[in-house]
């Protein structure tokens, strides 16, 4: 039923599909928690917390979810990527663990000390999260030293350089103005009002940070954008994105939050969009472009991405009604006298 030579395709696209839901999901409570800190009074913190509170966990599924496709349609490329970025993987863990910890431990004891020390550890650790995310896409967009053999051949150290550095904070940049936009969706009062500057100076940030990256880019990954010019018909995403992004501080002046976090999220579906272009056919493209992984040569057999792609199109649906029905549930404001929904 499904065309060998188009399952490689298919994998690419729905492996971005996941990493992008986990973007645009845990993008926002990310962007909560690096914003955490900004509130000073501790009902406003526990207010943000529980913002997130019933989605902040099913969020990260989607990164799971994303790696295990990955592993499972491109064995190879998790293979060399897993291993290359073994040491960034694991403080990228270490950070996981100890955000999800400070959710859960920070209202355990009433003390002051307690609940700051642990405010510390959850807003470091959600700041550090994406810039260590848009550090490891930085790298893959450059190119790592691959070997003949689809083996990393650099340490932790060649990681650290510009392009990924901006890019790692750019990453950080959005999600804190996507996570102040889904704050204004949640809170009411002068505590929205406080969030609502939030919005205005992260969007600050991100354009800064994002017009240092479009430099960057041309300067140093300039074959991310040679589908671009070479098929006009793709500036229609670049110009969706900035429209987009345009149409945030308009949505927030009205008290459109819905429509607000919408354009955020449509943002950030160009801009994802735009870096699998940029990289198609190439998954993790090598220094020596003849090293590169590509779709073709890294994925599994056909008869392990078709049973898997029947497996995806029956259990995609549920996941999707599941997370849909968590949005649903716990759609309102956070009530600030009672500090629930």
């Amino acid at each position: 039923m499904f065309h060998p030579d188009v399952l490689p395709i298919v994998w690419f696209v729905l492996v971005g599909v996941l990493l992008t839901g986990y973007a645009i999901l845990d993008g926002f409570d990310l962007g909560v928690g690096a914003l955490h800190l900004f509130t000073k009074k501790d009902e406003d913190r526990r207010v943000l917390l529980n913002a997130i509170g019933p989605v902040w966990d099913g969020n990260e599924v989607w990164l799971l979810t994303g790696g295990g496709a990955l592993f499972a349609a491109f064995p190879d490329v998790y293979a060399t990527v897993f291993s290359g970025f073994y040491t960034a993987f694991m403080l990228l863990l270490g950070m996981l663990i100890f955000r999800a910890v400070a959710i859960e431990f920070r209202s355990k004891m009433p003390g002051v000390r307690w609940r700051k020390s642990w405010d510390v550890a959850f807003s470091v650790s959600s700041i550090v999260l994406p810039i260590l995310m848009g550090v490891a896409l930085g790298n893959v967009i450059m190119g790592l030293p691959i070997d003949g053999e689809m083996e990393y051949t650099g340490n932790f150290w060649q990681l650290l350089t510009p392009y990924p550095i901006i890019l790692g904070v750019t990453t950080l940049a959005l999600f804190m103005n996507h996570g102040a936009i889904y704050l204004s969706l949640k809170t009411e009062g002068d505590l929205r009002d406080m969030v609502g500057s939030w919005v205005k100076k992260t969007m600050a940030f991100f354009f800064v940070s994002f017009l240092v990256l479009t430099a960057a880019t041309f300067l140093m990954a300039p074959r991310m954008a040679e589908k671009i010019q070479a098929n006009p018909i793709l500036w229609a995403l670049p110009v969706a994105m900035f429209l987009l992004l345009l149409n945030v501080p308009r949505e927030i002046h009205h008290k459109r939050d819905f429509l607000a976090f919408l354009s955020s999220t449509g943002a950030i579906v160009c801009m994802l969009s735009l870096v699998g272009i940029g990289m198609f056919p190439n998954l993790v493209p090598a220094q020596e472009l003849a090293n590169s992984l590509t779709i073709n040569n890294t994925a599994s057999s056909t008869n392990t991405l078709t049973v898997m792609l029947w497996i995806a199109l029956i259990g995609v649906p549920f996941v999707l009604a599941y997370t849909g029905g968590i949005y649903w549930v716990f759609r309102g404001r956070v009530d600030k006298a009672h500090l629930h929904y």
